[in-house]
């Protein structure tokens, strides 16, 4: 027992690949018996106790099982606990029809003998979701008529081997043990077909864009508004350019957008943390059957085993920064400047607010006014997808941080919030030079102190792009590029610029992955997420200027 024990963890890890192996070569046996002539022997002997029309019926049976078993095969390679079951059945039906048919007790041992094997390990397919809703792939399909046409194949040429190989092929055809053969093969191919259409019809298409006058975009803010487990990019899914998965119970999402071959998912999924391993598993298989490249942006490291899980290869695209506001302060040396452009702005006028999403639309022309002055200095205009862009419906969404001075909004910042205020962030912050210098630095302290009493841990900043990499001998090719990069890529983006402001408050910095199912699909996942934010080609042309994280708009963006 205690070798089972030690031993259990292995056997249950290997079991859904091993079982799918087994179930495709016990369905390729079957098509291959049912499509091949029977030993005469054992026919009479079969034929003298039991009816023709049950042995008829149990040769056409077969056949068709042998099919089920090999397009189940897909469904125990993805752990469906429907698939267990129905391999099972399927096993313990085909093995007394394989005694039925020709007396066939080798098939019927090997059958009985996988379904046996296979009932202890019911644990190692824990997933939920209905059979029928099990995303076959193109590749997958064509896997199974290949073994057919194979099965189909290996029957004509036995038929032809024969006694009666010097008939012509109609005889053939009129032989009883051809017949017998040729229907089975028929009738597996007709189910394969009909399997198909079905599927053609069946597999759910792409999801749309959920906009921001799609009905669907409500449950998002429900899940966010009630959400065990969210970060304060989560938000983005508000900004309605993403897709959405939604988990049966309607409390989790994952969100991902789409271009080209590329379906790239910002961060984990969002919602229930129970939920969390099904979304992932439905977004690669719904990738697959599309014949996608499915990509994890932004990931944590304690998202890290559950990608792991699903074979994907994974590098470090950057560091993210967060501050605890339990200990943060602007007293002492160190936080000398800060504290005198936040004292001097008081002491001329600023005042600072949290207008709540419900008030936002009033000062709306406002923001709109300082946005728009503020994007005629920074070229690159609004982001999306893992950046917050300034549309009016998007900002209305969240409380907004203001700062007047002489009755008139100079600055601003939307916020992102989550429901267990393990931390908020930043969004948007923009203003314009109609007041006191450092005006940012001022509405930075009064958010920490708002989000403090707001009872926040953390405050966000972000992700600080290709920070952290290494650039060492025997670093992997993408860390020593991405290192590279940092170090002199200046002109592309201010990289060091970015990792130095944020620096300046001593945050925690965590690493943050990028996961794709092939190491060599991460550099094109990466390319199709820069223009997916930048809003295509002619948007990444348009290369922001050197300036500090927070006068690039971006402050707690994903990229």
């Amino acid at each position: 027992m205690r070798f089972w024990r030690e031993l259990k963890p292995a056997a249950f890890a290997a079991a859904p690949m091993t079982a799918a192996v087994l179930a495709l070569l016990a369905g390729i046996m079957l098509l291959a018996s049912g499509a091949t002539p029977t030993i005469p022997d054992r026919f009479l002997q079969i034929y003298e106790i039991a009816p023709v029309v049950l042995i008829e019926a149990s040769h056409f049976l077969s056949s068709i099982l042998g099919l089920v078993l090999v397009l189940l095969a897909f469904g125990l390679r993805a752990r469906l606990g429907g698939a267990w079951a129905a391999t099972l059945a399927v096993l313990l039906v085909a093995s007394p029809l394989a005694l039925i048919k020709a007396f066939a007790w080798e098939e019927a041992s090997a059958l009985a003998a996988f379904a046996v094997a296979l009932v202890p390990f019911r644990g190692a397919f824990p997933r939920k979701a209905r059979l029928a809703g099990m995303e076959v792939t193109p590749g997958w399909l064509f896997s199974a008529l290949a073994a057919l046409l194979g099965a189909g194949l290996l029957g004509l040429w036995s038929f032809q081997h024969a006694d009666y190989a010097d008939k012509p092929f109609w005889a053939v055809m009129a032989d009883a043990d051809a017949a017998r053969a040729m229907r089975g093969w028929a009738g597996a191919a007709v189910l394969l077909l009909a399997f198909g259409v079905w599927r053609l019809f069946a597999t759910a298409a792409t999801p749309k864009v959920v906009g921001e006058d799609d009905p669907e975009l409500a449950r998002v803010r429900a899940i966010l508004a009630a959400a065990e487990e969210a970060e304060p990019g989560s938000n983005l899914a508000l900004l309605g350019d993403k897709r959405f998965l939604f988990s049966p119970s309607g409390e989790s999402f994952l969100m991902f957008g789409v271009r080209g071959r590329s379906w790239i998912s910002l961060g984990a999924p969002v919602g229930r943390r129970d939920e969390r391993m099904e979304l992932l598993w439905r977004f690669r298989e719904l990738a697959d059957a599309h014949a996608a490249r499915p990509g994890f942006y932004g990931l944590d490291a304690e998202h890290l085993p559950d990608v792991v899980e699903l074979g994907f290869a994974i590098a470090k695209v950057g560091e993210s920064a967060a501050v605890s506001l339990e200990t943060f302060t602007i007293e002492g040396t160190k936080r000398g400047n800060l504290r005198r452009a936040w004292r001097q702005a008081g002491e001329a006028g600023a005042t600072f607010e949290v207008v709540p999403p419900e008030r936002v639309g009033e000062i709306m022309p406002e923001l709109q006014r300082i946005s728009d002055a503020w994007l005629v200095h920074h070229a690159g205009g609004d982001k999306s997808f893992s950046m917050g862009g300034f549309y009016p419906a998007y900002v209305a969404e969240f409380p907004v941080g203001i700062v007047r001075f002489e009755g008139r909004i100079i600055a601003f910042a939307t916020l992102w919030i989550t429901a267990n205020k393990s931390a908020f962030s930043m969004d948007l912050m923009r203003y314009v030079d109609e007041g006191p210098r450092r005006i940012m630095d001022f509405l930075f302290v009064e958010l920490i102190e708002w989000g403090r009493k707001e009872g926040y841990q953390a405050i966000e900043f972000g992700m600080a792009p290709l920070s952290g990499l290494e650039d060492r001998p025997l670093a992997p090719v993408l860390s020593r590029v991405g290192a590279l990069i940092f170090e002199r890529g200046e002109d592309i983006y201010n990289f060091q610029g970015v990792r130095a402001y944020k620096g300046k408050y001593d945050p925690v910095w965590r690493p943050r992955y990028i996961a794709a199912a092939n190491k060599w699909a991460i550099p094109l996942l990466l390319a199709d997420m820069g223009l997916l934010t930048s809003g295509g080609m002619s948007g990444l042309a348009k290369r922001p200027k050197k300036t500090d994280e927070a006068s690039a708009g971006g402050f707690s963006g994903r990229s």
